[in-house]
């Protein structure tokens, strides 16, 4: 199956060149043909041992300078494949209680940071944004990054203790005004469902898939098939599944076996810090709930979940349906039949 795919999707992956995607949310999009590097290898790399790194003073941590593209042709300009590493810091703006903070400061950059500090231990995170829409998250005992996924306007974030069973007490709440500095920012920081950093063994597996790519787009393709070449779908893992589950990235990566939701991940946070925004949707593909991602082009806009050329016509599709079906092409759902509820 693989082999099969791969001639197909290694021959022909998207791009649009004639302008900016519109309506990324409401799945129409113009697509047209685009042709990789045809000496791309997109077998497991070679995996180089992890740079030292230090922060830029931009939000960045820059994970050495390697960059493998002075050895290429100078008529073959390539992309930097540095990693780009950017880092939540905590700031002068929050609130707190006896148990928990939420920590606002950069909102504008498109995150909060909270915590809880008490002896419950079952404590949610809840925040509802300018689309309305209720994210609810498990909190730690330790400072998280959340992502503030719904664009510019009023957020309202709140932090529940539980008393039993699915009662819940109110512990600390806040409302804030968001008005991103960019509004790709929430897509490029980690956050508690993309949770990588400067150490994660995927920043160096990125940065030797990105050596040699000519743009973004090659990257993207080339960490897609890197993920459908390597890992396995873990069938057991799916069926067991409890909820609260956030994927390991590291863990992941050793074993390469996974669910749909550990393969978005790992692609999310390889794509974030090689710069490319990234967006991890939760979701139905038909009447199942599941996960994929969508990416930022520069001068092309989102490309709307991963995208495979079958012969005269572009179909969407994600890592979940390439790894796991003899044919992918025939379980690939039409755009109609993907329904994103969240998105991180």
């Amino acid at each position: 199956m693989r082999a099969k795919y791969n001639k197909i999707f290694n021959t022909i992956i998207i791009v649009c060149l004639a302008s900016v995607f519109s309506g990324c949310d409401n799945g129409t999009s113009e697509s047209h043909y685009y042709n990789p590097s045809p000496s791309t290898d997109y077998s497991s790399p070679t995996v180089p041992s992890t740079p030292s790194t230090t922060d830029n003073g931009n939000g960045y941590e820059n994970s050495g300078n390697t960059n493998t593209s002075q050895n290429k042709p100078a008529s073959t300009p390539l992309r930097d494949s540095t990693p780009q590493v950017k880092v939540p810091t905590e700031g002068g703006e929050k609130v707190a209680s006896q148990v928990c903070s939420i920590d606002y400061s950069n909102r504008n950059e498109g995150y909060i940071l909270a915590n809880y500090f008490g002896s419950n231990p079952k404590v949610k995170l809840q925040i509802v944004g300018p689309d309305s829409v209720t994210y609810n998250y498990d909190l730690p005992n330790h400072s998280t990054c959340f992502a503030l996924s719904a664009g510019n306007g009023s957020y309202k974030i709140s932090i529940y203790e539980n008393i039993s069973g699915t009662k819940y007490s109110l512990a600390l709440t806040k409302t804030i005004d968001v008005a991103l500095n960019n509004e790709l920012l929430p897509f490029l920081y980690p956050n508690q469902f993309v949770d990588f950093n400067s150490s994660s063994l995927c920043i160096s597996v990125g940065q030797q898939l990105a050596s040699g790519a000519k743009n973004d787009l090659d990257v993207v393709a080339k960490t897609y098939n890197y993920i459908i070449n390597n890992f396995k779908y873990d069938y057991e893992k799916a069926k067991n599944l409890k909820a609260g589950y956030l994927p390991n990235i590291d863990t992941t990566m050793q074993t390469k076996i996974g669910i749909c939701f550990d393969y978005a991940s790992v692609i999310s946070s390889i794509l974030r810090s090689q710069r490319i925004p990234t967006r991890l949707e939760i979701g139905y593909a038909g009447t199942e709930y599941h996960a994929w991602i969508s990416v930022y082009i520069k001068d092309v806009g989102w490309i709307n979940g991963i995208i495979q050329f079958s012969g005269n016509t572009w179909t969407m599709m994600d890592p979940t349906f390439a790894s796991t079906s003899r044919n992918p092409i025939k379980f690939i759902p039409n755009k109609e039949k993907y329904k994103i509820s969240f998105v991180y």
